[in-house]
């Protein structure tokens, strides 16, 4: 094969970007010599954000000693009790989806514990934000401006992209104001990034729901939130996250595709939270290997190792050893494609499950459940006792658990910062082994003990692998 040189490689590769994009009427030719991407973006840009976000931090007095931190020693010496907090100032970009209604799509982790956040578009009108929802899970957002002639974006289909396909991010890195960067889908379906979901790193937390499209367009700091648009100029995925050694751009970013992000848009709308589906089954990748120690005939799919009692999966009729192979009549990846696609659907709504039980290829439908944990968010007004664990997500322990068997309790699943029992010091991956000495193994004994118990009460904690009291005022 003749050795291809450089400048004709680079002439070979504009000249199929230009083929492509004069058939769809995005690239235009100012002058024979000079290809734009220039046309195409003046359509895209005034739909992309700036968002400024203001949170609070508490002042460190003196980072050397920790006696300043002490409320005893505090006091003693007459030292203010509550320590100085101090605005903090971030930035982020966002992504206009609808002009008549002022929605603006970004990520959570943009706007979490924002207590103002301001947008400012590309004609520099500047507007004071509501956020109408977010979803730590996908780390998607959606806010709302009181703004007129805005520019909204078109919404492409992330489904149909390849490996190859040539891809533009626009956004705010570092502050510096709107900035374009221009690449290609580098991968797709990135699972286990551990990038997004709340307290992802603590034991027993829930893990985030990640199917991103990797790309080596140019993402930085600041472009969190952004868009990532195809050739046609619609909007194919909201740029996340980058992986680096050392903060800036290598070449590898993630966005959360649209079609995963249109999905959580619209819960957040009809729902004002997010309705997880769920299945209630344990499951691992179908590899070779695996295929063939236990002769599934496939070497892709979802392997069913245990199906929870009571669960949507039991009642559908599946059984353990059964691999997933199709759900709504699409390929089943793996484990996490299987976990992230039923998360999506709606609770109560039926999908069809294609797998492989002995050797036969079957199919059922299966009504999705919802997710088996309990937010302390309500409770009776009897001694506050709900109200003063408000913002923990409590479920029982299961056996996926590392600690399941060997302790009874109740794991806390998540802690809202700032929230009541965060500040009670519950963290997450605490499992609550009793209420005032009395033994709890399920969260409907916990939210029974807490009912019928008033004033201060202690619970008994295992952090990791030390036991202690915890004291609710």
């Amino acid at each position: 094969m003749p050795t291809m040189t450089l400048p004709r490689y680079a002439a070979l590769l504009l000249s199929l970007v230009l083929v492509h994009s004069s058939a769809q009427g995005q690239i235009q030719l100012p002058g024979e010599e000079r290809p734009s991407l220039a046309p195409l973006l003046r359509d895209v840009t005034p739909s992309v954000v700036n968002i400024a976000v203001v949170t609070r931090t508490t002042a460190t007095r003196n980072p050397l000693n920790p006696f300043f931190d002490d409320p005893f020693f505090r006091r003693f010496f007459e030292f203010p009790q509550n320590p100085e907090s101090i605005p903090r100032q971030s930035a982020g970009s966002g992504v206009i989806i609808d002009a008549e209604q002022g929605y603006v799509l970004t990520n959570h982790h943009v706007i979490e514990n924002a207590e103002e956040i301001v947008v400012t578009l590309q004609d520099r009108r500047t507007f004071d934000a509501e956020l109408v929802g977010s979803d730590s899970g996908t780390d998607i957002a959606m806010l709302r401006i009181e703004a007129d002639e805005l520019t909204a974006i078109e919404i492409g289909d992330s489904n149909s992209l390849e490996v190859g396909d040539f891809v533009i991010a626009i956004g705010n890195p570092f502050g510096l104001g709107q900035t374009v960067t221009s690449g290609i889908v580098s991968a797709l379906g990135r699972t286990g990034l551990g990038i997004v979901g709340s307290n992802a790193d603590q034991p027993g937390a829930q893990a985030g729901y990640e199917y991103f499209i990797q790309t080596d367009a140019s993402i930085n700091p600041g472009n969190s939130g952004g868009a990532l648009i195809d050739l046609d100029g619609q909007l194919v995925g909201i740029n996340t996250a980058i992986v680096s050694p050392a903060g800036g751009n290598v070449g590898i970013g993630f966005a959360v595709p649209v079609a995963m992000a249109g999905n959580i848009v619209e819960q957040l709308l009809e729902y004002g939270e997010i309705q997880r589906g769920r299945l209630g089954i344990f499951i691992q990748d179908v590899t070779p290997d695996l295929s063939e120690a236990l002769d599934l005939g496939v070497d892709r799919g979802a392997l069913v190792n245990q199906i929870e009692p009571g669960s949507a999966a039991e009642r559908a009729g599946l059984r353990e050893g059964d691999v997933i192979t199709e759900l709504d009549g699409e390929q089943v990846e793996g484990a996490a494609d299987l976990r992230n696609r039923v998360a999506l659907v709606r609770v109560g709504t039926e999908v069809e499950l294609s797998f492989i039980r002995d050797g036969r290829r079957e199919t059922l439908r299966a009504a999705v459940g919802g997710a088996p944990e309990i937010a302390a968010a309500e409770g009776p007004a009897e001694g506050q006792t709900i109200d003063r664990l408000r913002g923990a997500e409590f479920r029982d322990l299961d056996p996926a658990h590392p600690r399941y068997g060997t302790v009874a309790g109740v794991l806390v699943a998540n802690v809202a910062q700032g929230s009541p029992a965060a500040l009670n010091g519950l963290r997450p991956g605490d499992i609550i082994m009793a209420v005032n000495r009395r033994p709890v193994s399920s969260v409907s004994e916990l939210s029974v003990a807490m009912r019928e118990t008033s004033g201060t009460f202690a619970l008994n904690v295992l952090r990791d692998n030390a036991r202690l009291f915890i004291v609710i005022q």
